[in-house]
């Protein structure tokens, strides 16, 4: 199978890293016109009956021992950091938030030591340190320093990463005996009525007032259907067949199209910023490094 082979793993993570780095634009693109439960909400409902039609096929290979991972998976690992990224781009960059989003191995690994008794390393923990390190300079850098303002809303993104962390971790120790197809659409199968729920029962009526609303929601399709439904079924597959670090290390090259978007969305990139950048980036190395 082409997945077992390292040439297409690899190919794999770059391909999800290029889909996911230009997720955020499609974010900012959606909050033009909707709020950020609506936008999160309508991802997630794009994603979910894109899914439909797979979640229906793959349900009698629902077992009940595999309900509760299924459950951390859908909602630990898509719906709540879909509502905390669209809260936090309400006030940050998209380049930031692609950044920051590179802190998922680095928690990755954390919650791996500290619930699943994975094995540590002097050169993980020293990359660990690197990681928050790089995060907080991210979080205090650039022209608006001011935790009770701007930079305050990067905690939802790394509240999202912890999020994800989790749920590669389940899905590595659990569900590994279900492939990506059924993991990603039985688990979207129990968040898809929430998010569709969420946003019919939200006002619509401003989101449509403006002119481009038709545009915008049409980014969000694209961010459900493409950037969420497809990437994690890329997501999900990568972990079962490799590592559950190495599946996260797809964060090291996301943020080079969240900036190459940012920059093109005229937003400002410090010096600071990939200083910092580079200082997580060191620290993700250092996690996943053999020796």
């Amino acid at each position: 199978m082409p997945w077992d082979k390292k040439w297409f793993q690899f190919s794999a993570l770059m391909l999800l890293a290029f889909v996911w780095g230009s997720s955020f634009i499609l974010m900012k693109i959606g909050l033009k016109s909707f709020d950020s439960v609506q936008a999160a909400a309508l991802r997630i409902g794009f994603a979910s009956l894109v899914l439909l039609p797979v979640s229906l096929r793959h349900l009698k290979s629902l077992k009940r021992k595999d309900v509760i991972p299924l459950l951390v998976a859908g909602f630990v690992g898509s719906l709540i950091p879909a509502f905390l990224f669209t809260k936090a781009q309400t006030r940050i960059d998209s380049a930031l938030a692609g950044m920051l989003n590179s802190l998922t191995p680095v928690f990755t690994l954390v919650v791996g030591l500290v619930f699943f008794g994975i094995k540590k390393k002097i050169s993980q923990v020293i990359g660990i340190s690197l990681g928050l390190l790089g995060a907080l300079g991210l979080i205090t850098s650039g022209n608006d320093v001011s935790l009770a303002n701007v930079n305050s809303y990067a905690f939802f993104i790394v509240a999202a990463t912890i999020c994800y962390a989790f749920n590669i971790n389940v899905v590595k120790n659990y569900l590994t005996h279900l492939n990506g197809v059924q993991i990603t659409a039985l688990s979207f199968f129990f968040i898809g009525p929430v998010a569709i729920v969420y946003f019919f029962t939200s006002d619509i009526n401003q989101a449509i007032q403006n002119e481009n609303w038709l545009l915008h929601l049409g980014a969000l399709a694209i961010l459900g259907i493409v950037g969420t439904a497809l990437a994690m079924l890329m997501m999900n597959t990568l972990i079962r067949y490799t590592s559950a670090v190495f599946a996260s290390s797809v964060t090291y090259v996301i943020p080079i199209f969240a900036i190459m978007w940012g920059l093109l969305d005229g937003e400002t990139v410090t010096v600071f910023h990939l200083l910092f950048m580079g200082v997580v980036l060191l620290g993700v190395y250092l996690i996943n490094r053999k020796k």
